[in-house]
Formats: C-alpha cells, structure tokens, sequence
C-alpha cells in the first residue's frame, strides 16, 4: 500500500506518493487535468521502460513531446535552460501546458527551473527515479542551475503540481547512485529525525538490498522531515537552513573539482563529516555522537576522506555559498544527534582543521 503526504504551502499542498509501482493511471492521470501538451524532460541515464511507461500513460489525455539532456551534473547549465525554453516557444507550450520531470536530481532542478520561467510559470511534475531526487531534490520547491562561479547560484523557489515516487526505479541505480542519496537520508538522521537515525543503524544491509518495506519507510521519513521544515520556511529565511547540512563543504568539493569525479551525496558525506568534526571542535557534541556519526557513515562504506583537498583551494567556494549572511559564513552543525542549529559563531580555525 503506497504511503501519502502533503509537503508545500499550506495553502496550497501538493502531493508525494510513495510506494512500489506508483506511476500508474490511477495516479498519474489527475496530475494531467487540462494540459493539452506536455514536455517529458529526461536524461541519457533514464531506462527506456520508465519513459516508455510513463508516455503511455500521459498519451492517454494529452500530447507529449521529449527533450532529452546528458546524464550528469553538467548538464544544469544555461546553455540547456536556453535549449529547452526555446524548445517550449518553438512548440508553442502556453500557460495551460506543463512539464514532467523524469530522472535525477539534475533533471528536477532543471526542469523546475524552467517550469518557473517560461511565461513566468508553468506547472510541472516530480517523478524523481534516483534516490538522492526521491528524498530531497524533488520536494521543497528548490530549482535551480548552475554557473562556473558554483552550483545553484541562479535559480527559484517552485513547487510542482505533483511527486511520484515509484521505489521500484532504485533498482535500476548502480551501486555509487543509491550510495549518493543515502547520504541525504542519513543527513535528515542527523539533523531532526531520531526515528530515522536508528532505521539507519538497525537496517544498514536490507537498505543496502533494497527491502521495499524499509526502503518505502525510509524515503517516508526522509520526506516527512523535509516537508515539516519546508512547510514552515518556504523561502529559506530561517530553519530550512539546516537542510543544507554537509552542503557547504560539500558543494565547495564539487565546484573545485568542476563537478567531475565526484557524485554530490559522496560529497556531502565528506561535508557531514567536517560539520561533525567542527560540531565537536566547538564542544557542542560529545566523543560518543561525533563517533557514532563517523561509524554509521563508514557503515554505509563512504569515503570519507580529506586528503586530497586543501582548505585553500575549497574557501572561495565555502565563501560563495548562498548562506552568507552581512559578511559572515552561518554553517549548519549539531547540537547532538538529530538536533541541527545554525550558527555563524563557530571559531573559523575549526573549520580550517576540520577539512586539514
């Protein structure tokens, strides 16, 4: 039985389906209502099935066109933005028509992005088929591109119409993928839900082997903890913040390696880590949590090493980061284990040590 749960204004909520073999008509249908044309957007990475599945379906009620975009980080660059806001004006895509997101986290965003500028808004969305895109990118309205300055630095705030989230779609990740959106499950752990941190802990092999019924748990709790704080900052103004635990090391490891090389949940393992390490140089965690934070990173066979970095080449990314506020760096760190704050006190010396 497939799990439900509203994230969004509460105005105006959208809805997040969660369960095995979810992209069916039953479902997908209503999310169509009106829209004459739709832009299936994807990328190189996407099986043919899930495409195939879906555009069945969608033809059932409307027209269904497809832009297909390079699997990879890369690809959420301007010159894709252009190529598909002109694909939109060349097909005549108006107010009424929409969007469908299928893919990563890359497509989300992008397609987000695009849904909220093209004739100043369209609907669009969510049938996010990466784990990372399942628990994170897919909900909380966040869209956005990137620039050679960094990642996410032009974007909007965006909801879809819609989530579908088919758990099934995991099964046909590598290994590196599935292991990169662990790392945004294991980040809701650390900064909120206790409930979450211990599924972790007590099921790291039937996570590691997809069990559907802690699988479909899992993603519910990430989410669940996700829409509670989206739905109490919309705008990233306050709390919301904490959602970007691990993030600003580690979106200033991507951007210095030119988003080559490493996955972005590889990254924000290493980001967790130096947050941890930074949390317990400044005395507000114990020996105990920063451990216990350590092992279940390594249980889940991260690399979680620095060596390769140095704190000078990584700073101009960490003080490009969207949560500089008046001149000063707000990190994210941890009062305990699932307990985040954000602070802009922290000695700048731990921070340097904490990356070596």
């Amino acid at each position: 039985m497939a799990k439900e749960l509203y994230a969004g204004p509460r105005k105006d909520p959208y809805k997040i389906i969660i369960g095995a073999n979810t992209v069916t008509k039953k479902n997908l249908l209503p999310l169509l209502k009106d829209h004459k044309k739709l832009l299936l957007i994807s990328d190189s990475g996407v099986p043919k099935s899930i495409i195939k599945n879906i555009t069945a379906i969608c033809k059932l009620k409307s027209k269904i066109l497809s832009f297909t975009i390079e699997k990879g980080e890369k690809s959420k660059s301007i010159s894709n933005f252009n190529k598909i806001i002109n694909f939109l004006a060349k097909k005549n895509f108006d107010r009424g028509d929409a969007i469908i997101a299928v893919g990563g986290g890359v497509v989300g965003d992008i397609s987000g992005y695009v849904a909220s500028s093209y004739m100043r808004g369209i609907q669009y969305i969510q049938i996010p088929t990466t784990l990372l895109a399942q628990v994170d990118s897919s909900v909380g309205g966040k869209t956005a591109i990137n620039i050679s300055a960094g990642k996410n630095l032009v974007g909007a705030f965006y909801n879809p119409k819609g989530v579908i989230i088919d758990i099934t779609s995991l099964k046909t990740l590598t290994k590196r993928e599935l292991m990169a959106g662990l790392a945004e499950v294991i980040k809701y752990g650390l900064i909120k839900n206790k409930v979450l941190f211990d599924l972790l802990q007590q099921n790291t092999q039937k996570i590691m082997n997809l069990n559907n019924g802690v699988i479909e748990k899992m993603i519910y709790e990430s989410i669940s903890t996700k829409a509670s704080i989206v739905t109490k900052d919309e705008k990233e103004k306050g709390i919301r913040a904490i959602l970007n635990f691990g993030h600003t090391v580690g979106h200033a490891i991507e951007a210095q390696s030119k988003y080559r090389k490493i996955l972005h949940g590889e990254a924000v393992a290493k980001g967790m880590l130096v947050a941890s390490k930074i949390s317990l140089s400044e005395n507000m965690i114990t020996d105990t949590e920063f451990n216990k934070i350590r092992d279940l990173l390594r249980s889940y066979k991260f690399d979680l090493s620095l060596e390769h970095y140095k704190y000078s080449d990584l700073k101009p990314f960490i003080f490009r980061d969207k949560k500089i506020q008046k001149g000063k760096l707000n990190l994210i760190l941890l009062t305990g284990i699932s307990n985040a704050v954000i602070s802009n006190k922290f000695d700048p010396n731990n921070l340097k040590k904490s990356i070596g």
